[in-house]
């Protein structure tokens, strides 16, 4: 019979990160919408551009363009997503309430 029962203190910890606070997240958020409203107006926009060097619809290909970079910026915050450094944090708050920083 072995003993299972090993200190996993390091490998249970948990790390905090930015989640919905990321920069990356705001970003995705802000041109997705943008896309769908390019798309929407692409789909069912009357005026197209037609004089010009691009031949079909501006409106839906930048606001596909728009939705593909958004996916791949909210899979880029969820790939590699921003950790918070709770040390750093508690240093920043000793030093605003003017305490001793924690060791």
């Amino acid at each position: 019979m072995t003993d299972d029962t090993t200190d996993t203190t390091d490998s249970t910890e948990t790390k905090h990160t930015a989640g919905a606070f990321d920069i990356r997240t705001f970003i995705a958020a802000l041109m997705g919408i943008y896309g769908v409203i390019l798309v929407l107006a692409g789909i069912f926009g009357g005026a197209r551009a037609t004089a010009g060097p691009v031949d079909g619809n501006p409106n839906l290909i930048v606001g596909i363009s728009l939705l593909l970079f958004a996916g791949g910026m909210q899979a880029w915050a969820v790939i590699r997503p921003t950790v918070v450094d709770e040390a750093a944090l508690a240093r920043d708050k000793a030093e605003q309430e003017g305490k001793p920083p924690p060791h």
